[in-house]
């Protein structure tokens, strides 16, 4: 099971402890021929071939992988090699300064430790929040992975002390994530705060200063605490919210984030004072229509689910063909016109291809089909979630990354960064691969005022 850090993950499911013995009987039997032992072969690309073998035989043809991959290593490789130049954009990524004190988020990695991966609980990293800090975070997104280019997202609380990063601060590991690369490998966001104090004359200093690529909001408010949120709102908010979209079309910075979905099976129940009605798209039709210059990119496909069986969730699919506010989502072209809508697929995704692969199957269908492969965004919210390999990159020693995890932090504390900082870190740039994206390519990309 899966988690983007703003919960913990239920326990195993009958099919998933199912996937996990069929997984050990076939990675054993493979290692063998191949004169390894099991944990060797499980990081080998017949180890994640075995893995989604597993997951067909388990939860039916889902995966398009076939039995040889996780044999034959040549035949890995050849598949391995043949995706190997495909352009990937993570269009969520996170991590926490270094001075972050909040220790909210290490229940995600103690409960997995104690339940889903104790091999947790004794790497380096430990149940710490160094896990989710600079350097795994550099880690995980671009040196074990194959992800080119990222989109660095923060997260606003109603305690100040809780958010990851401040607008400037996401700026700065903008400025040093690519001064490190020598060309654009990571994107960001500036976060935009509605009916908190100070909001607007904050979205105007970013748009004067901080010139972000994409805006992110929050319409619940506190993701951590809906049931005490104190700022939720509306996208179709004229009074509050159409001011900032004014704004942001003047400055050329047209893409808007939202954080939809995400909440408990009794959310209706559970969450007083109806605060929940601000996670759904019933407030997105409108706004969209009003404001054809801006793109609305809604997080997490609004997947509702949150700590259930993911198996419900099908059986409900297979029943009405609905999943809640995903479907509401996808319905929204035909209904409204709108065409300016899109979904990212961050922690919806990663919290279902393993757990229920079919239930992720009929959620990508349902986006797909309703607003359009163009309209559907891959998005892994790192490094809160899993990590987003999906093959192995190699990566630099230890001692380099710390380097850079160092230089981050005195930088974070000492704005505005200067440029021989970020040139400090350039033991990192051989690392990388110099991927640069054209300009207004993507638009998680476009902005008037390029940083």
């Amino acid at each position: 099971m899966v988690s983007n850090g703003e919960f913990n993950p239920l326990p195993q499911t009958k099919r998933q402890r199912q996937f996990e013995e069929r997984l050990k009987d076939l990675s054993e039997a493979n290692a063998r021929k191949l004169g390894m032992d099991r944990r060797q072969f499980l990081r080998t690309s017949c180890g994640m071939a075995a893995a989604f073998v597993a997951l067909n035989d388990v939860f039916g043809p889902v995966f398009d992988v076939g039995s040889a991959e996780a044999a034959q290593p040549e035949v890995a490789a050849q598949r391995a090699n043949g995706l190997a130049g495909q352009f990937i954009l993570d269009d969520q990524v996170h991590f926490v300064r270094d001075d972050y004190k909040v220790e909210d988020i290490l229940g995600l990695a103690r409960y997995a430790g104690q339940h889903w991966n104790p091999s947790l609980l004794k790497d380096a990293l430990g149940v710490s929040l160094d896990r989710y800090k600079f350097e795994n975070f550099l880690k995980e997104v671009y040196l074990d992975s194959d992800t080119k280019v990222a989109l660095l997202s923060g997260a606003p609380f109603d305690n100040p002390a809780a958010w990851f990063l401040s607008n400037d601060q996401i700026k700065l590991a903008n400025l040093t994530v690519n001064s490190i690369a020598g060309s654009k490998r990571l994107l960001f966001h500036s976060l935009f705060t509605p009916a908190q104090p100070g909001w607007i004359e904050e979205v105007d200093r970013c748009i004067a200063e901080v010139k972000p690529n994409s805006w992110k909001g929050y319409t619940i408010g506190d993701p951590l605490q809906p049931k005490t949120t104190k700022y939720p709102w509306r996208l179709d908010d004229e009074k509050l919210v159409y001011p900032f979209y004014e704004k942001a079309v003047k400055a050329g910075i047209t893409t808007v984030c939202i954080h939809k979905g995400l909440l408990p099976k009794d959310y209706e129940t559970a969450i007083p004072g109806g605060a929940w009605k601000y996670a759904n798209v019933d407030d997105l039709p409108k706004a969209a229509k009003d404001w054809p210059q801006i793109n609305f990119v809604i997080y997490h496909s609004a997947l509702r689910a949150f700590l259930e069986d993911p198996d419900s969730e099908l059986a409900e699919f297979e029943k009405s063909g609905y999943i809640r506010w995903v479907s509401d989502l996808a319905a929204i072209p035909e209904k409204s016109g709108a065409r300016n809508v899109y979904a990212d697929v961050g922690t919806s995704f990663a919290i279902s291809a393993v757990s229920n692969p079919r239930f992720c199957a009929a959620m990508m269908g349902t986006l797909v089909k309703g607003l359009g492969h163009d309209h559907v965004f891959w998005g892994t919210d790192s490094c809160g979630t899993a990590r987003p390999n999906g093959r192995s990159r190699h990566s630099v020693g230890l001692r380099s990354q710390r380097t850079c995890r160092r230089n981050m932090a005195s930088q974070l504390s000492d704005l505005p960064m200067a440029q021989s900082r970020a040139r400090s870190l350039a033991t990192m740039q051989r690392d990388f691969t110099n991927w640069t994206c054209a300009p207004n390519s993507h638009p998680c990309m476009r902005t008037g005022s390029p940083s």
